[in-house]
């Protein structure tokens, strides 16, 4: 089924064309130029940005793909989670093309697209499987029974792992994006230079709110990063080197939490496979860790590739081709949700 995929749930604007699975185009426009200097997105410009960008990129895929509007057979547009201006701009310009074109129209939960991404390169992956998706809004660890069914197992109770990337590569002044930013400051510090407590959860500290068994939270991690750098700071003590050994044992701290909760996860559910996706999935450190570890554990890494890893149109449009062939439709009624969470 050939399938037009668009993706535009925070800063990034994409198309994808999608054929029995296998992807024939992609076309991405970031938005760093134009958030850079608020080191974060400003929900407002990045909708802005979008509008100016969708169409030449839906153009673009098509002419890369050798195709035309009507040749589409379906069309696949993320409309949950993401900033509510942002995913309108991509579902009005998927609903548009559906009923120009009178194909079904399928809207698609962005964190199951990250969560499938990896079959787009592997195919298909021993089941049942442990995935971790990994982003600046979301650190959620799911199990997957069979496409479609899925639990969640654990989420960040704060930040997520992107987010307290982002906020400590602008306190060390590193720049935006944070995850590369660190990942490149990292790889000249000392990853053993400070050593940061992994969380405890109780009660109290959740505000009553019982803990998942494979939760996360990265609140304190930052603030730990925080009173270092503060005091340094305070004592003039701030340095190249000081700053490279900050962001190493950060990123460090923050891949073991992740990799253990992963494999932990996996032995108690009886996986033999593990994925790993999300735009923090490209950090390096963090792939060398998961693969390290799966091989001591024996278990199976599935890892996309960083072009699979960052958000983009192919997930959203293999995802939506399934779920079309499935016979699954959504209608024009169709809207954009700020937060929903899949396998609850």
């Amino acid at each position: 089924m050939l399938v037009l995929g668009i993706e535009s749930s925070c800063d990034e604007t994409a198309a994808a064309v999608v054929d029995s699975e296998k992807l024939l185009s992609a076309t991405l426009a970031t938005q760093h130029d134009v958030h850079e200097r608020f080191g974060g997105v400003v929900p407002e410009l990045a909708s802005r940005r979008h509008m100016e960008n969708i169409v030449p990129l839906v153009q673009g895929a098509l002419e890369s793909a050798g195709k035309t509007l009507d040749d589409l057979e379906g069309v696949a547009v993320t409309c949950a989670p993401g900033l509510v201006g942002s995913l309108l701009v991509g579902i009005s310009m998927a609903k548009g093309i559906a009923y120009a074109k009178d194909i079904p129209l399928i809207g698609v939960n962005h964190l199951e697209g990250h969560l499938n991404a990896a079959l787009m390169e592997y195919g298909e992956i021993p089941l049942p499987y442990v995935g971790l998706v990994v982003s600046g809004g979301h650190t959620s660890i799911y199990s997957v029974k069979n496409f479609g069914d899925y639990e969640l197992l654990g989420a960040t109770r704060d930040d997520a792992a992107g987010e307290a990337f982002d906020k400590v590569a602008k306190l060390l002044g590193l720049g935006y994006p944070g995850g590369p930013a660190i990942d490149r400051a990292a790889a000249k510090g000392d990853p053993k230079a400070f050593r940061f407590s992994k969380p405890k959860f109780t009660s109290r500290a959740m505000r009553g709110i019982k803990p998942r068994e494979f939760d996360f939270s990265f609140s304190g991690i930052k603030t730990a990063v925080l009173d270092i750098f503060r005091k340094n700071e305070k004592n003039g003590k701030i340095s190249e080197d000081m700053t490279c050994d900050l962001a190493a044992s950060f990123q460090e701290t923050v891949a073991n939490i992740l990799t253990d909760r992963l494999i932990d996860a996996a032995g108690a559910r009886s996986a033999m496979a593990v994925v790993l996706s999300g735009g923090v999935a490209a950090n390096r450190r963090l792939r060398a860790m998961l693969i390290e570890k799966c091989e001591a554990s024996g278990i199976k890494p599935f890892i996309p590739a960083m072009k699979l890893c960052t958000d983009n149109a192919a997930m959203i449009a293999f995802v939506g081709e399934r779920h079309l062939v499935a016979g699954k439709r959504s209608s024009f009624s169709l809207n954009a949700t700020a937060n929903e969470e899949i396998g609850v």
